[in-house]
């Protein structure tokens, strides 16, 4: 599905009956070529017929950060305490919101609760959010608060060397402000959630969700530590090195540790481990099916984002019923393609663009 189509998509869900003169000029395009991207999405099955009846899906509800990722690079090295020459740029960001956008690209319906201040950020990241083709309708703008912002500065090598997130607004997505929401939340496909949510969040959140799988990303260790009592609850969890050994309290020093860890979260109730670990590549365990996936080849433009890609393509594999092995595949081209692109979500990521990926590794592979 393309980009433009994934536009038409997001504004047929909110407004079915919506002309196509409407939809001309809120996308800036033709009513003729709206006529032909509709034509399109009939053909490939997303609308059913007349008056945009749409394919059913299964939707997915992400709940999180939302946030403008402001990013210093240099391609010297890092001097402390001086002044750095290099480029200063704005994109936006936030756990959440970034695996929305990567997901709504790969086709899925996806809905975001978050919230961000009424100002000049927090507009811009619901517009472009929603242009993505994430129904932004369930965020909340608040008045009296600052959209949230994430400083990174990374080195020559694109790695992130130190940020600061200022996301004070997140305490305010508490379980009062998500009550409205309780519908949405209970007849989702798919939840997925990051650990900027408070604990007052979480605690919602796992007591309305039932029995629909929830997906966690942790975020940070700091972070991580609020769904420790949620663990049992969670279907899939994707920490970093650093996060697991903080949540597990076990060393996790190199790849013999790994299995010792996937046991320690399997025996606290958690049904799917994605392990991140670095330049050692993925691993991936669900109590049947474990092993390691290593990382493809990509030059490494921003780092940023890349993680949120990989859940993206985790929760895409999921939605497609797709063996644990081939998602995880899917989920770090997902990542690759991100790590290539300057900005923290690839505009080119789409679901054609991943499976080329695939395809071009695979026959780059030795025989």
């Amino acid at each position: 599905m393309t980009e433009r189509e994934q536009q038409i998509l997001a504004l047929l869900r909110q407004d079915p009956l919506i002309p196509q003169q409407q939809l001309a000029d809120q996308l800036g395009i033709s009513r003729s070529a709206i006529a032909g991207h509709i034509m399109n999405l009939v053909q490939k099955g997303h609308i059913l017929g007349k008056g945009y009846i749409l394919a059913s899906q299964r939707y997915v509800v992400l709940l999180g950060g939302a946030n403008m990722d402001i990013r210093g690079a240099t391609p010297q090295a890092l001097r402390f305490s001086d002044s750095n020459p290099g480029r200063v740029s704005c994109s936006p960001g936030g756990v959440a919101r970034n695996i929305a956008e990567n997901l709504a690209r790969l086709g899925a319906d996806c809905r975001l609760i978050s919230c961000v201040g009424d100002d000049l950020y927090g507009r811009s990241l619901l517009e472009t959010t929603q242009r993505a083709g994430v129904d932004v309708r369930p965020c909340r703008v608040l008045p009296d608060a600052a959209t949230s912002t994430y400083l990174s500065i990374h080195g020559p090598d694109g790695d992130m060397s130190i940020a600061i997130n200022d996301m004070e607004i997140l305490t305010r997505l508490d379980a009062a402000m998500l009550a409205p929401q309780r519908e949405l939340v209970r007849h989702a496909g798919l939840i997925v959630a990051d650990t900027n949510l408070s604990p007052d969040a979480l605690a919602w959140l796992f007591a309305e969700v039932r029995d629909t799988p929830v997906f966690v990303d942790t975020v940070s260790a700091f972070k991580a530590e609020r769904i420790r009592p949620w663990l049992a609850q969670i279907h899939t969890l994707k920490p970093n090195r650093i996060e697991a050994a903080s949540l597990s309290g076990l060393p996790l020093d190199c790849a013999a540790d790994v299995q010792a860890v996937a046991g320690w979260f399997h025996t606290q109730g958690v049904q799917q481990l994605i392990l991140s670990m670095g330049a050692d590549g993925v691993y991936f365990s669900n109590g049947v099916e474990q092993g390691w996936s290593p990382p493809p080849p990509v030059d490494i433009v921003n780092a940023t984002g890349a993680g949120d890609a990989l859940m993206a393509g985790l929760a895409w594999g999921w939605l497609q019923d797709m063996p644990l092995p081939d998602t995880i595949q899917l989920a770090q081209a997902c990542a690759a393609l991100t790590l290539s692109s300057a900005a923290t979500n690839n505009p080119t990521l789409s679901l054609a663009a991943v499976q080329h990926l695939i395809r071009t590794l695979s026959q780059a592979e030795p025989s």
